[in-house]
């Protein structure tokens, strides 16, 4: 145990306490708290995750959790069964056992004799996942969370489909956990039984890829843990962050839209990051804000956060394809309400000459074809650069090719987009299964194409993600197709 003293609350560290799980096992956390917690306890801040404690998130919980605990609170760096150096295997993300665990494991944080009895939760990620799946279990020490870069249906918009598409991200993150998987716990923690504990973890983990591609429909495996199927089952404020550059935006809003209670929304340019440490910049002081948060609901201070607006969102200004972007330039904007009431819906429609007129100046147009080369994509930047992103989408121009392309006219005046925009296309297939992929996109005055957002559905889910119906080729159908959201000027 050693102190830390450069903060407004002297720390004491507790490199590794055992806390139970939901059926003893025992799970391995490391702990930040004021030294005088024990005599003045403290809300307790939980991330709750698989990536190793001393090891794969260790020089961001330096930062993130001595912050927070130097300012009055107890933070737990807790690894979930199975993982570093907690005890039972890991087989699967969100499993049952996996939230039980953490209900336990909040239970038990609560009643320490350092502990005021109040819990919150925050993550990005799977921490981010898992802070919305035990506040729906709804146990009562649980006050308040911050959920960064999750979703709320892991089927539609997770890191495994998109729009019933299968993602390639589905198997370089099967990669990246059979990685984590086969590492061995750390002798100095659990003496002689590493080699035993090594040994169930490569026997029993699983090829976690073959149970996913066992699941490309949204049934019962996908609904388990996905909060949207019951929304009202979150009934503790909810504070919800993400960035434009990462691929779990639209939770962001759709819980804001959805959720009942204290719901505020953060977006900025960042990809897969927390916001002090967000790329592409600008950055923020997002532990600023975090305490903030956290001093309202498990400190009871009046602070007033309920009362500002409930989305805060970075409005990115025009700028040149730049996959590996340092800093985007932009402003921020925030909306009282989601969606807004003043908000203008604006209509384009596909015109001849592949042209985008507005909505009722349109002619009558001849059915298009296309065929997109399978190279199309390779300047798509990646889903979720969750590693050591960004990693952007290029210039279009060489997608373009691939493609139907519609412009506008140069724009007269400047337009702020905010929201999800979304495409509604009448067409054929002369194949029975068939896919779509729809950008909107940026031209510069020098005609680089900077994409905007994006959307991919697969056809055969154009009525139901549960249950696919193959195309007739050759008949017409109507489809709508939701894009990410985006804040674009």
């Amino acid at each position: 145990m050693k102190t830390v003293d450069s903060f407004p609350h002297e720390i004491i560290e507790e490199e590794n306490v055992w806390i139970p799980g939901a059926d003893g096992c025992k799970l391995a956390a490391r702990i930040w708290r004021p030294v005088d917690s024990d005599d003045r306890p403290v809300p307790v801040i939980l991330e709750y995750i698989p990536y190793r404690k001393r090891f794969g998130t260790t020089v961001r919980d330096e930062q993130t959790h001595k912050y927070l605990a130097g300012h009055g609170y107890a933070c737990v760096r807790l690894d979930i069964r199975g993982s570093g150096e907690s005890e039972g295997v890991l087989k699967d993300e969100y499993l049952q056992s996996e939230l039980d665990d953490g209900v336990a494991a909040i239970n038990w944080l609560a009643k320490q004799p350092w502990s005021t009895g109040k819990v919150g939760m925050m993550g990005i990620s799977w921490g981010g996942f898992n802070a919305l799946q035990i506040a729906a279990m709804r146990p009562e020490p649980l006050k308040a969370i911050i959920s960064v870069s999750s979703s709320d249906d892991r089927y539609a918009d997770d890191i495994h489909h998109m729009g019933g598409v299968l993602l390639g991200d589905n198997l370089s993150w099967a990669s990246v956990m059979f990685s984590f998987n086969t590492m061995p716990p750390d002798p100095a923690l659990v003496g002689d039984r590493w080699r035993e504990m090594w040994r169930d973890r490569l026997e029993g983990s699983g090829l976690w890829l073959k149970t996913w591609l066992q699941h490309q429909r949204r049934d019962g495996y996908w609904r388990h843990a996905s909060v949207c199927e019951r929304y009202e089952d979150i009934d503790i404020p909810v504070f919800a962050v993400s960035g434009w550059a990462d691929g779990y935006t639209n939770t962001v809003f759709r819980l804001l839209e959805n959720l009942k209670g204290v719901t505020k929304g953060l977006v900025g340019p960042w990809g897969h990051a927390y916001p002090h440490f967000g790329r592409p910049g600008p950055s923020i002081d997002f532990l600023g804000e975090a305490l903030r948060w956290w001093d309202r609901w498990l400190k009871d201070e009046p602070n007033g956060i309920e009362d500002e607006p409930r989305l805060a969102a970075y409005l990115q200004d025009s700028a040149p394809p730049n996959p590996s972007e340092a800093r985007r330039p932009g402003r921020w904007i925030v909306e009282n309400e989601w969606p807004p009431a003043d908000a203008e819906k604006k209509c384009l429609t596909l015109d001849v000459g592949r042209h985008l007129a507005e909505a009722g100046e349109a002619s009558e147009t001849k059915p298009l074809d296309v065929q997109s080369p399978v190279t199309l994509g390779l300047f798509a930047g990646k889903w979720c650069s969750y590693a050591n992103g960004p990693d952007l989408a290029g210039d279009q121009r060489t997608e373009d090719g691939g493609g139907l392309v519609f412009q506008t006219d140069p724009l007269e005046e400047s337009v702020d987009v905010l929201g999800a925009p979304e495409v509604e296309l009448t067409l054929s297939s002369d194949a029975p299964i068939a896919m779509v992929a729809v950008r909107m996109s940026d031209m510069r005055p020098d005609h680089q194409v900077t994409r905007v957002t994006y959307g991919l559905l697969n056809l055969t889910h154009r009525n139901s993600r549960q249950h696919p119906e193959r195309l007739e080729p050759g008949e017409k159908y109507k489809i709508r197709l939701p894009l990410n959201h985006i804040a674009q000027h």
